[in-house]
């Protein structure tokens, strides 16, 4: 009696791949400090790699390597460290000064709220006047509360900075085994496919952490040249974070403007020369997200402006600030794989598109 080969296949239903994407969206926020520390790993072991790689050429073992170049970046990031202290320092000695001028710029700013407010009240209904005239009580959260959220958040803070240097190490020492290891995960006929998703994933993420360290130390070192043209207390303190922040897409402008702001309260009376620094700032921030930014990054990443508005809305809602900082390499990712996974190609055209 002849034998037939019956093939079945199974394709998953709407339904299916809805509950799918539940459960991994679910898994990303309740797993988000391990998910984030895994993920900041990799992008400093895409970044380091190429050292690593010169120092192996130099007949120096790929674990001691990994280990002296995770050992001089502490290093330069501790001396970075020390001198943002150090001006931190002078600043909060100086605090009540900047305090003061604060309080007061505070309270006339609410007596012309409260003088707004008696407008409106004068002109609003009597039912409207009673009803705001006994306002519902707010009663504080508890202590308990606030405790446990800040020891929640010194929590994140403390495991990302614990695992992710080790995690990087392992990375860095172990590559070859890793990345065999990998390859051996998909079929034969598929590994080319993967290995050139792979080594493209590779140049990306390496492009974009070094084109964004790159642009981040531009715009801190302009920022430090203008606040100590225009004479500004701290313009090293202040170009640092300012320049930072210069960096967040969209809101970064904005967020900006508070470091020099805030400083020349002390320093400035009229509204010129804050008129001034939000126009230098705003200049900077679209020289390096319009003008560098294309040029370094852009030719790695390839995606449009909407996939990446909607990336960092996305991934700045999941995480935070962190998500901010690690939406668009995801985002990049997730192109890299649909471009080279069959019946996804797709997606990743929309997202380069």
């Amino acid at each position: 009696m002849p034998t037939r080969e019956v093939k079945v296949t199974a394709r998953s239903n709407p339904s299916q791949r809805i509950i799918a994407l539940g459960i991994v969206f679910a898994f990303l926020y309740l797993a988000s400090n391990i998910v984030i520390a895994l993920l900041l790993a990799v992008l400093m072991a895409y970044f380091l790699d190429p050292v690593v790689g010169v120092l192996e050429k130099l007949y120096v073992p790929r674990a001691l390597g990994a280990l002296l170049t995770l050992l001089a970046v502490t290093g330069i990031l501790a001396g970075l460290g020390y001198l943002i202290v150090d001006r931190s320092e002078q600043f909060i000695s100086a605090w009540p000064r900047y305090s003061a001028i604060l309080k007061h710029a505070t309270t006339v700013f609410d007596k012309q709220i409260s003088s707004v407010e008696k407008q409106v009240e004068a002109i609003a209904p009597a039912e409207d006047r009673k009803a705001a005239a006994r306002p519902a009580p707010i009663e504080p959260p508890p202590v308990r509360q606030w405790l446990f959220r800040g020891v929640g958040s010194l929590y994140s803070i403390l495991l990302v900075a614990t695992f992710v240097p080790f995690l990087v190490f392992f990375m860095l020492a172990a590559k070859r085994r890793i990345w065999k290891a990998t390859m051996e995960l998909f079929p034969l006929e598929s590994q080319p496919r993967v290995e050139e998703a792979l080594n493209q994933v590779s140049k990306m993420l390496r492009s974009f952490v070094a084109g964004n360290a790159l642009i981040a130390l531009i715009l801190v070192l302009l920022s430090w040249a203008f606040f100590l043209a225009i004479h500004l207390e701290y313009p090293f303190l202040a170009g640092c974070v300012s320049g930072l922040l210069n960096l967040v897409p969209y809101a970064g402008v904005i967020l900006a403007w508070i470091p020099p702001f805030f400083i020349g309260l002390g320093q400035w009376s009229t509204i010129g020369p804050y008129l001034g620094v939000a126009a230098m700032i705003s200049l900077l921030h679209l020289i390096g997200l319009n003008v560098l930014m294309p040029a370094i990054v852009g030719r790695r990443v390839h995606l449009n402006a909407l996939a990446v508005t909607i990336a960092l809305l996305f991934w700045g809602w999941l995480w935070g600030a962190i998500g901010l900082i690690l939406a668009i390499p995801i985002t990049a990712t997730i192109k890299v794989i649909c471009d080279h996974t069959e019946g996804w190609e797709p997606i990743g055209g929309w997202l380069g598109a």
